[in-house]
């Protein structure tokens, strides 16, 4: 039944920003004026990191794929890639994610679930057979075990023969989300974030083309969080990893260069774009201000968006691709630089094939048929636009001097504070779409009646892919070299115990044919794991 509350007196933003009946020109003053005067490509990039954005280059177009075993993936990739789509980005299972190899008993049920399983060189090799990662860029959302499945992809791009100094794409390594909003964590923070910066400064010497860090507020704005909580969170993670690569000896503008960021996009347009255009000019500021970076390349705030998977409904599936669809839009207008949209039928299931494709073809529409791409920032200058902007940038601005009060992210994370807000955050949106004062179009109003729930496709993962994973690890166990595992497994938990970069080490392991979870326990002997403390 439709909710016959009367409307909200106040119109406001999901982040509780009151929007007024209609804008006049900006009222900003000092900094923020220039700011609305400058131009795209131009410091503090408001209005874009590059002078003509879309009519020089379209965003890439990355569908998030990965599900049962690498062959299976590898097929999808294929089909992708053949459609149209212009990067790869892999989603990996759950086992993987936290270091358990496929016949590991907490595996069991779900291998291949969440995303493709990955357990050796083998598997790496078959997940990229045919495709020539010389030529194609690829994302990867690891964390925990980011170290050890970029080992995997550099050793298979060097079987493929290319050379690793122009190797390009992206590895999430954003282990600090993990324990604010996600939870595939596996050793404690000091640790962990040992493992990311070695990884970091093992790329700025050996993969200067490859993004090491993609720092996540998508997951952040998954947990519940508003859009400016997405923002000053997420910024204050990245402020995290800078101070700690500077520690390690590195100059801010050797890596900066490559630090890349993802964010999500939500179903308020008018919010998600300026959202964008204000972490594009508070990380400018950020920079260039609080690190003194120098270079033009380190100030820039280079984005990947994926639409938001938490808006999505089991109810009325088809009505999804209309959120997709507005979601895709406001990336686009807030200038991504690269983009996937989800498909209709994630509140069910894994994508199956053919919603995989409809959901890329809503980004083809929008770049080919919408007109959008063709002029820069073509929302710049819009008053609403402008002062929410500056809004969304003041407010994510005061939380992280909030966090840099308590000693920075790690502090606040290991208080629990920054969870509790996000927590606060999704309980009252919860709160609102309980009451009806949010809407969710077939679910809060305009539900289906009951019985008439369409039937959708789904795509099931069935025991018999898990069973076939389990069996390629047994023979893996078979057929290496013991004595060349032995040592090594001893070599990286030997380098655990001192302070080498332990990247090179791990790449050995994984050439040798060690298991990321044999590699993992080697790190597990040596950091311990973590564990999460109660919230209230």
């Amino acid at each position: 039944m439709e909710n016959s509350k009367p409307e909200k007196p106040k119109f406001r933003t999901p982040s509780e920003i009151e929007l007024e009946t209609f804008y006049r020109p900006s009222e900003s003053s000092g900094d923020h004026a220039q700011d609305q005067q400058s131009y795209p490509g131009e410091y503090p990039f408001t209005r874009g990191i590059y002078p003509t954005q879309y009519r020089s280059r379209l965003w890439t177009m990355r569908q998030y794929a990965g599900y049962g075993t690498a062959v299976e993936t590898n097929a999808r990739f294929r089909y992708l890639l053949s459609q149209g789509q212009t990067g790869l980005s892999v989603a990996f299972d759950l086992p993987t994610q936290i270091g358990l190899d496929s016949d590991h008993e907490l595996a069991r049920g779900e291998v291949g679930r969440t995303g493709v399983a990955i357990d050796s060189l083998d598997d790496m090799e078959a997940l990229f057979d045919g495709i020539p990662l010389a030529r194609v860029t690829t994302s990867m959302t690891i964390n925990a075990t980011a170290a050890i499945l970029t080992a995997l992809y550099f050793a298979v791009a060097e079987k493929q023969g290319a050379d690793l100094r122009k190797i390009s794409g992206t590895v999430q390594n954003d282990i600090l989300k993990e324990y604010i909003a996600r939870g595939t964590y596996i050793y404690p923070l000091v640790p962990a974030m040992r493992l990311a910066t070695d990884l970091v400064a093992f790329s700025v010497e050996r993969a200067p083309d490859w993004n090491f860090i993609s720092v996540s507020g998508y997951h952040i704005r998954e947990a519940g969080s508003t859009a400016v909580q997405e923002v000053a969170f997420t910024l204050s993670n990245a402020i995290a990893y800078v101070e700690a690569a500077r520690a390690r000896g590195l100059a801010v503008d050797e890596f900066a260069p490559r630090l890349s960021f993802f964010l999500a996009a939500h179903n308020d347009l008018l919010e998600e774009v300026a959202k964008f255009r204000a972490a594009r000019r508070l990380w400018a500021r950020i920079m260039r201000e609080r690190f003194k970076a120098s270079s033009p390349r380190s100030w820039m705030f280079r984005f990947h968006t994926q639409t938001a998977g938490s808006t999505l409904t089991a109810e009325q599936p088809d009505v999804n691709l209309v959120r997709v669809t507005l979601q895709a839009l406001a990336a686009v207008l807030g200038g991504t630089q690269s983009l996937h949209t989800n498909a209709r039928d994630e509140a069910l299931a894994l994508p199956t094939e053919a919603s995989a494709l409809l959901a890329l073809r809503t980004q083809q529409i929008i770049a080919y048929e919408s007109g959008v791409p063709n002029t820069v920032d073509p929302l710049g200058g819009s008053y609403a636009i402008e002062r929410l902007t500056d809004e969304i940038e003041q407010a994510a601005e005061a939380l992280i001097a909030k966090i840099d009060a308590l000693g920075g992210m790690l502090r606040a994370i290991e208080s629990g504070i920054v969870q509790r807000e996000i927590q606060q955050a999704a309980y009252q949106a919860q709160k609102e779409i309980e009451a009806g004062e949010r809407v969710v179009v077939g679910v809060n109003r305009y539900a289906a009646p009951r019985g008439e729930s369409p039937s959708v496709p789904l795509l099931r993962i069935d025991l018999e892919s898990e069973r076939a994973q389990v069996d390629r690890l047994a023979r893996l166990r078979a057929t290496r070299d013991a004595g060349k595992i032995s040592a090594a497994l001893a070599r990286v938990e030997a380098v655990a115990r001192g302070d080498e970069n332990l990247m090179p080490a791990i790449l050995d392991a994984v050439k040798a044919r060690a298991t990321v979870g044999e590699i993992s326990n080697a790190l597990r002997k040596v950091f311990g794991e973590y564990r999460e403390s109660v919230v209230i």
